[in-house]
């Protein structure tokens, strides 16, 4: 069986060094290239800390596309980057798994059209950590019978969105089962209580020591449910990629989130 040749955007980034690692452990799947404005000149390998591999990161994407010729493009930049680097990932049909968070609703449902239009696999995933996923589902069945919740999410300082996409996408499978939720009420200091989400509360904690945590707090009478994920390490994001890259490369449609692929 021939091989998934991946090329993947942001390898020299924290996420991008655990995606070396993780397709370097995947006999069905290849590392083909390596993009990033930082560390150019450099073997991906090497960064990943697992040695040579011979690919070498280079920070012009348009000749590594023509030079390795990827079927699919993984995607862990932010959304600037993403958004400079998309109607080219478009035009020369490339699969994409994009574990990159800011985009808004509206360029994702435009993503969506054009990837239907070319016949294209996508996957946009807010978290691939399977965890997160469950906890995003779990949270789902808890609102249809409480009335108010609230959301605290974790992430490391160097995370440039705030809500995170894990938070804005568990507001929203929220919001659908019709759930009655409460304003933020008098702010003595703005912001006190959060970003006001259609009415949930999401509150955005920015520290040291952190990798990726959230969770979902819902209030009753005499009773707080509370529904918590913990990503302890980058790895934990990994078995849901590998899963993402499969899948879009061998049925290719168009995917928003991990659990469209997962029997939940």
């Amino acid at each position: 069986m021939d091989r998934i040749r991946v090329l993947l955007a942001g390898a020299a980034g924290k996420m991008g060094r655990e995606v070396v690692r993780a397709l370097s452990q995947e006999s069905d799947l290849v590392l083909v290239g390596a993009y990033d404005l930082c560390e150019v000149g450099k073997d991906a390998g090497v960064l990943a800390g697992i040695g040579e591999m011979g690919v070498v990161v280079s920070d012009e994407v348009q000749t590594l596309i023509a030079e390795t010729m990827p079927q699919i493009v993984c995607d862990f930049t932010h959304a600037e980057a993403l958004r400079k680097n998309l109607p080219l990932f478009l035009e020369k049909k490339l699969h994409l798994v994009i574990g990159t968070t800011g985009l808004t609703a509206e360029e994702i449902e435009r993503l969506k059209e054009e990837c239907e239009e070319s016949r294209l696999g996508c996957m946009v995933a807010p978290n691939f950590a399977l965890g997160a996923v469950l906890m995003m589902h779990f949270a789902r069945l808890a609102a249809r019978y409480f009335k108010n919740v609230e959301i605290i999410e974790y992430h490391h300082p160097q995370k440039k969105d705030a809500p995170s996409g894990t938070a804005l996408k568990t507001a929203q499978g929220i919001e659908r089962e019709g759930i009655l939720l409460a304003d933020k009420g008098q702010e003595l200091y703005p912001g006190a209580r959060g970003a006001l989400y259609h009415g949930l509360c999401i509150h955005s904690v920015r520290l040291p020591g952190f990798v990726a945590h959230q969770e979902v707090i819902f209030g009753g009478e005499g009773q707080i449910l509370t529904i918590r994920h913990d990503s302890l390490s980058r790895s934990s994001f990994m078995p849901g990629l590998i899963m993402a890259l499969r899948r879009v490369a061998r049925e290719p449609r168009f995917y928003y989130g991990l659990e469209s692929i997962l029997d939940l």
